[in-house]
């Protein structure tokens, strides 16, 4: 894994045939990522970007293009020298960008006001046609892949979207991977476990009803400050109290609103919390939220007041099936070799609507490293100063296509 100029080839070195032969395309890969970097869109408006992964997979010469697929969503569809399996393979990569200011100075840096590629969707979208270029040139599997391009993974639910839309009903895969950047590990590393990858994501909002009136009389009040003021204490007891220490669960109040700052001696009549809920069990999910309702309420009540509690389910939790995680986990260790790829990744309390997909087909979902040559010192993921790091576009694509030959092996064939 040593470094050499990108100018001359791919500073990362990785085994195999199609690492090699995406390596020969980087600079290109590495033009498309940029120039999606400076053109990010939100989800379900990926106009622009759908357009520019239309163009590019004509170009790779795909067998099929799809568009439209949950709104702006792009399919396409890679047969192997052989279908004689029936086998199908599907790989996805997220496309929309974020609703925050860049604070890079680069060339490609955005050049829409408050949108940015903080994440790094612009590079699983490039890594993604890499794939599939290589695949479509060389051919060498029995089946068929389908490359998914999925709009509005931000808070969206662009997944949910192209499944209700038929996604699988169309392409009746047997299992689905996809792949995440990660700045926290170095280049030339992957990250897997089996079981959870990420919580799921809900969302809490707590209405507190009391009664307003003059901050100099607060006696003549049911005060909802109060009474938010000690909601805020008591809910940081739930998973204290209430939640095994072997589980994981994370409840965050993350913005109040009572009253008008200019109306300092008024008691308001309302007070709104909301926050969000982490969890990696359906199990302890519905504790979580039957304790909220029940905490709340009890604590409104004892001040005069009232509390309604409303629970929305956001994102599933991402949860690996063994046999695909411990397969994906084989081909990245073919790719990078056994040490630079981790079995046992920590799960991570963020979300992903990859989760939807996973409830609906057997797969796996990986993070690739991207940061520092050490793992410590890149911006962290939704930072205004983060980038994707270019080096390991080839590493992404060539993993990738690693899934798809190595999953749909042609008969008496063993790919490099």
């Amino acid at each position: 894994m040593t470094a050499h100029s990108t100018s001359t080839g791919p500073r990362l070195r990785a085994n195999g045939r199609a690492f090699a032969h995406i390596a020969a395309f980087h600079t290109e890969l590495t033009a498309l990522r940029r120039d999606l970097h400076a053109h990010p869109e939100l989800g379900y408006e990926e106009v622009y970007t759908s357009q520019r992964v239309i163009e590019s997979l004509k170009v790779c010469g795909v067998d099929e293009i799809h568009t439209h697929v949950g709104k702006t969503g792009v399919v396409a569809v890679v047969h192997g020298q052989s279908r004689v399996s029936g086998r199908m393979i599907g790989l996805r990569a997220d496309m929309d960008a974020l609703p925050m200011a860049e604070h890079n100075e680069f060339p490609w840096r955005s050049t829409k006001a408050g949108l940015m590629h903080g994440c790094g969707h612009d590079g699983h979208t490039a890594m993604l046609v890499g794939a599939a270029r290589y695949l479509a040139e060389t051919r060498q599997f029995d089946g068929s892949a389908v490359l998914i391009f999925q709009p509005g993974e931000e808070g969206y639910a662009g997944a949910k979207a192209m499944i209700d839309d038929g996604l699988f009903e169309r392409f009746p895969v047997d299992s689905i991977y996809a792949m995440h950047n990660w700045p926290q590990m170095r280049p030339g590393t992957v990250g897997i476990n089996t079981g959870p990858m990420m919580a799921a994501a809900d969302r809490i909002t707590i209405r507190i009803t009391g009664q307003g009136g003059h901050g100099a009389h607060a006696y003549l009040t049911v005060d909802p400050v109060v009474v938010a003021a000690h909601i805020i204490t008591a809910v940081q007891s739930i998973v204290s109290r209430n939640v095994r220490p072997l589980d994981s669960a994370v409840i965050s109040l993350c913005a109040m609103h009572a009253g008008e700052l200019g109306a300092f001696s008024v008691v308001p009549g309302e007070a709104t919390l909301v926050g969000t809920v982490r969890t990696f069990s359906p199990t302890v999910q519905v504790q979580v939220e039957k304790r909220l309702n029940e905490l709340c309420t009890a604590v409104a009540l004892g001040f005069g007041a009232t509390a309604r509690v409303h629970y929305e389910r956001i994102y599933p939790a991402t949860v690996n099936t063994p046999d695909e995680s411990d397969f994906a986990a084989s081909v990245a260790e073919r790719l990078l070799g056994v040490e630079h790829v981790t079995r046992d990744m920590e799960p991570s309390m963020g979300a992903e609507d990859f989760s939807f997909m996973l409830q609906a087909k057997p797969g796996a979902y990986l993070r690739l490293g991207q940061g520092a040559e050490n793992g410590v010192g890149s911006c962290f993921l939704h930072n205004a100063r983060y980038d994707f790091n270019d080096d390991v576009l080839p590493l992404g694509a060539a993993l990738h296509a690693g899934l798809i030959e190595q999953g749909m092996p042609l008969a008496g064939g063993s790919p490099a």
